[in-house]
């Protein structure tokens, strides 16, 4: 069995999707209706930058998301193959769920564009600016992880975000906790802790504003059912059911994204090869937590004529 996979926030990158826009009409067409969507020229900031605005949280969201749906798109109209006859399930990594959403039915284009812009300028203002911190622990796995956030706290905020794989974990709060549990690495056993460059802390109880809006905008907002089941990052399992999926995500945005241990239970229920579509993130990810599986990532023309024909 196989699954299509989503990457999350950190894969976008300037000129991100110029290549199949150039060289396809079903690429293009998804770039315009997200544009439309949102009343401003995304794609533009996508081809052509600057760099900084392309990372602002509210951009970054649906830009990521655009480049993955329109790989999608491409795959779909030019080479015929679709998710529902080619796949036995999808999931992705924070904002890819709702990728993965788009690709499975639940939400069309221009809802899940709206969705990840409201999400991205929630987050961005759950916290001030300068509050909050994140930072990824190399050499880490759970356990340890988990021990070195509850040292860390004190009186603050200090959580696991993302359990990503056997060898990194991401954590998320108060600045200062988070400074602290950087200086109480080596005392855990753990390689060493980077800080990231993200402007809020994602993924952690400080963002309870934020899942509060986006709680109101998914009221709001019609999840048709699923063309394919879904693995729902915050409890690393199998979701059909549109009225559970819209209180995950809700869940998702203060809880901890739980992808070891979704790619496990992928694997679990047979998924032999993972296809990440628009980025280079989760295979090596998934190749560290599920050594036995097969990872494919498609990102260029090359890479998705190459995978149709492998695949006919």
């Amino acid at each position: 069995m196989r699954a299509f996979v989503f990457p999350g926030q950190g894969s976008q990158k300037v000129r991100m999707g110029q290549e199949l826009a150039l060289a396809s009409v079903a690429a293009r067409e998804v770039f315009e209706e997200v544009d439309d969507a949102l009343g401003q020229k995304l794609s533009a900031i996508m081809a052509e930058g600057p760099e900084e605005d392309l990372t602002l949280t509210a951009n970054a969201q649906p830009a990521i998301m655009a480049n993955a749906i329109a790989t999608l798109r491409v795959l779909e109209r030019e080479f015929g193959v679709t998710l529902s006859e080619r796949a036995g399930c999808a999931a992705g990594h924070s904002l890819g769920e709702y990728t993965a959403l788009c690709a499975l039915g639940a939400f069309d284009l221009p809802t899940t564009a709206r969705l990840l812009k409201l999400r991205g300028q929630a987050m961005q203002a759950a916290v001030p600016v300068g509050e909050g911190a994140m930072a990824a622990l190399l050499g880490a796995d759970i356990e340890r992880a988990s021990q070195l956030v509850a040292q860390a706290a004190e009186d603050q905020v200090c959580e696991v975000a993302n359990d990503n794989d056997p060898t990194q974990v991401v954590i998320s709060g108060h600045k200062a906790a988070i400074e602290r549990a950087i200086a109480l690495t080596k005392e855990h056993g753990i390689k060493r802790g980077v800080p990231l460059p993200v402007s809020a802390p994602f993924h952690c109880s400080l963002m309870q504003p934020a899942a509060e809006r986006m709680k109101d905008a998914l009221a709001d907002t019609q999840i048709s059912s699923f063309s394919l089941p879904l693995f729902a990052n915050v409890i690393a399992g199998k979701v059909s059911d549109p009225e559970q999926e819209r209180k995950l995500l809700v869940e998702q945005v203060t809880g901890r994204v739980r992808w070891r241990e979704s790619v496990l239970a992928m694997r679990d229920a047979g998924v032999e090869e993972f296809v990440e579509l628009g980025g280079k993130v989760l295979g090596p990810m998934i190749g560290r937590t599920a050594k036995d599986a097969r990872t494919t990532s498609i990102v260029t023309m090359d890479d998705i004529e190459a995978f149709a024909k492998e695949i006919a």
